[in-house]
């Protein structure tokens, strides 16, 4: 008994010296912890349950040359509750539950009181300090909410949290949508403008700290972030909007008439290469509609067929061995190069035709014995001359996905066959882009210079410009200048004489090239069936100012060629923009115009008139300071500017106002002013220069003819 006794007293020994043992091992850890390690402990904890975001800078703006607005980043806001006690009191939250769920009901519609007192309710009393009221909120619909019971507290009484994010949405919806492009940073997709500048739009991101709560979700520690988002810069394209909306309109409703697959059109200003109008569109076979989905203007290589018979004349006049006036035979337009036939789309009118005559017919057997008979033996020449107008290189514009265009060599004997460099001299056996066609149209119309086109013509800051972008000439020259005379004859001769002929009759003179072209399927070769029609060219032709390329891909009701599918595109953008672009006008037209449209003498307010005749662009002689009312004299060439004084204590002189500024003028002298006709004033019932009376009535007679 003693030993059992003994034994039971060791053992209960043992398990107090070990409780000891292990009790002291803690309080010495947690000493240990609490004076050793506690800051990095309480660093680690605050790193686990507080953290810095990054917040997205807002997207700076694209806008057209008017500044309207072409891409923009819209507000879009998340509505979320904190829900907790510690936050929102029971006495704040009973009181107003059910004006608050009403207010919500009212202002999204989208659930009756009930429901979102209920899920309000039940995130209560799960402990949801993260709860989503509303997604997608517009900023008029934040601003009734924040009036709205409980929210009105705020953020720290009434628990509202307010998520701002931003969405990318185009005012103008499908206008230049593929050139305007957009950024994908997840699937590295950097398309149109979007992607080229997106340096500049994205601005420089923010950051907010924030902190874990209950289920894993973070929520902002403070109203502002602690390094605010810098926002990105604004870019200002060289689109004109009005120009984009015709283009696109008429290449859709042609597209639709010819039941094509796609095409583009593009509006080039001469001078600078500053892109107008870029319109791309392919079918849709979903919805039947045509739409902006692919770049079709830069990134599409195809073989342009006649238009590029251009480049072949200039190569073979620039040897000196051509005139325009050589009689070349053409035959019944067929001709066999070894075991390969070349056809003229149509009979030519004569066995012999001269060089001028074959261009303007677009006579592809005429075109290849020029090159053929020119070249023939030296073919490395011909190719040698394509390079020298550039036509082998990128345009290296600032938008990615640029085709590469593609020139044979003779060099390469793995594909330089016998027949190449008569199918080359047609357009066939090479590769260019559409935009690449036109920029070396351009060169011609622009005295021989190649300037890149140009999209953006400005970066701007707050504002402000912080960059411009400047014309680029890629080749000063790309033929002599006799050359280019020879080269602009031709062109006019298309459209007077030729397969243009369908632009012949326009107010002003158009020159440019058709083009129809057979388009290659692969390994199965051409398909008798499947064509690119095309028109490019310039206007008006004795003083360009704008070039233009329109091409219709694989037409399928009936008309093929390039005069009647392309051609009247382009007579439709051409139109539109000789019409609304005065400065495209000589100044003869203009006074013209200005005698037949405006009046020989007329008055009114300076800065009216002013406004009114600079946006003519008609030259205007200002005076030499800034007066409240001017008479204008168009009765010699240009339109003269000169101050009109008026007294105070006598009836003004309104002859020759409008209506609007006769009326501001009698009530500012105190008359009573009644209008009667329409035009501009003709006479009125009370002499200029009668002592005025105040209160008098004044009988105002308007007239189309001013004396």
């Amino acid at each position: 008994m003693k030993d059992a006794k003994k034994d039971i007293l060791w053992r209960v020994y043992l398990v107090y010296f070990g409780v000891l043992i292990f009790a002291m091992m803690v309080i010495y850890r947690a000493a240990y912890l609490q004076f050793t390690q506690k800051d990095m402990l309480l660093e680690k904890a605050m790193k686990q349950e507080i953290k810095y975001f990054p917040i997205e800078a807002l997207r700076g703006n694209i806008f057209a040359r008017d500044g309207s607005l072409q891409a923009s980043s819209i507000p879009d806001l998340d509505i979320r509750m904190d829900l907790s006690p510690n936050v929102v009191s029971g006495e704040l939250f009973n009181s107003n539950i059910d004006s608050l769920t009403l207010s919500l009901a009212g202002l999204f519609k989208d659930k009756d009181a009930s429901t979102y007192k209920s899920d309000l309710l039940k995130a209560r009393s799960n402990g949801n300090r993260y709860f989503l009221v509303q997604n997608h909120v517009k900023y008029d619909e934040l601003k009734k909410l924040k009036r709205f019971p409980i929210f009105r507290e705020g953020k720290y009484r009434g628990g509202l949290i307010i998520l701002r994010k931003t969405t990318r949405e185009l005012p103008y919806k499908e206008l230049a949508r593929r050139t305007i492009g957009f950024e994908n940073q997840a699937e590295s997709l950097y398309v149109g403008l979007e992607g080229a500048y997106t340096a500049d739009l994205k601005g420089h991101e923010g950051l907010q700290l924030k902190r874990r709560i209950s289920q894993g979700e973070w929520i902002p520690v403070n109203d502002n972030p602690e390094v605010p988002p810098r926002d990105g810069r604004d870019i200002i394209t060289t689109i004109d909007i009005n120009i984009q909306d015709l283009a696109e309109s008429a290449l859709a409703r042609h597209l639709e008439e010819h039941k094509a697959f796609q095409g583009c059109a593009i509006l080039m200003e001469v001078s600078t290469g500053e892109i107008r109008a870029i319109a791309n569109l392919r079918y849709d076979a979903n919805d039947g509609q045509y739409k902006e989905v692919y770049n079709y203007a830069v990134a599409e290589i195809i073989e342009p067929g006649s238009t590029f018979k251009l480049a072949s004349m200039i190569a073979a006049l620039e040897t000196g061995k051509v005139r325009l006036s050589d009689q070349y035979f053409v035959g019944n337009g067929r001709v066999q190069y070894h075991s390969r036939w070349m056809l003229d789309s149509h009979r030519p009118p004569s066995e012999f035709m001269s060089v001028q005559e074959i261009f303007e017919e677009s006579s592809n057997v005429g075109v290849s014995k020029i090159i053929t008979t020119v070249f023939g033996q030296e073919p490395e020449k011909y190719v040698e001359l394509l390079r020298k107008m550039s036509l082998d290189k990128a345009l290296g514009i600032e938008i990615p996905g640029e085709g590469d265009p593609y020139i044979k060599d003779p060099s390469d004997k793995k594909y330089w066959y016998g027949t190449s460099l008569p199918w080359m001299s047609i357009g066939y056996e090479l590769t260019i882009t559409p935009l690449q066609i036109l920029t070396f149209y351009n060169s011609i119309a622009n005295n021989g210079v190649m300037v890149r086109p140009l999209f953006v013509s400005e970066i701007r800051e707050g504002g402000n410009v912080v960059r411009k972008n400047e014309p680029v000439v890629l080749n000063p020259s790309v033929c002599s200048p006799a050359t280019l005379q020879l080269a602009r004859t031709l062109l006019e001769g298309v459209v007077q004489n030729g397969t243009g002929s369908v632009l012949k009759d326009s107010t002003y003179r158009i020159a440019g090239k058709t083009g129809t072209a057979l388009v290659a399927d692969g390994e199965k070769g051409y398909s008798e069936k499947k064509y690119n029609a095309s028109f490019v060219g310039y206007f008006p032709a004795d003083n360009p100012k704008y070039s233009c390329i329109v091409v219709v891909n694989r037409p399928e009701a009936g008309k093929i060629y390039g005069g009647a599918v392309a051609a009247p595109v382009f007579k439709e953008i051409a139109d539109k923009v000789y019409a609304t672009q005065l400065d495209i006008h000589d100044q003869q037209e203009r006074d013209v115009f200005a005698k037949r449209y405006l009046p020989a003498t007329a008055k009114g307010n300076y800065t009216d008139l002013k406004t009114s005749l600079l946006a003519m662009s008609y030259p205007v002689m200002m005076p030499s300071q800034n007066p409240e009312w001017v008479a204008m004299d168009s009765s010699r060439a240009g339109i003269v500017l000169q101050p009109a004084y008026y007294g105070t204590d006598t009836v003004p002189d309104l002859a020759g106002l409008t209506a609007k500024d006769a009326i501001y003028m009698t009530e500012k002298a105190g008359l009573s002013p009644i209008i009667y006709g329409k035009g501009l004033v003709g006479d009125q019932s009370i002499l200029a220069g009668t002592p005025l009376i105040k209160g008098s009535e004044i009988i105002i007679n308007l007239t189309d003819t001013i004396r």
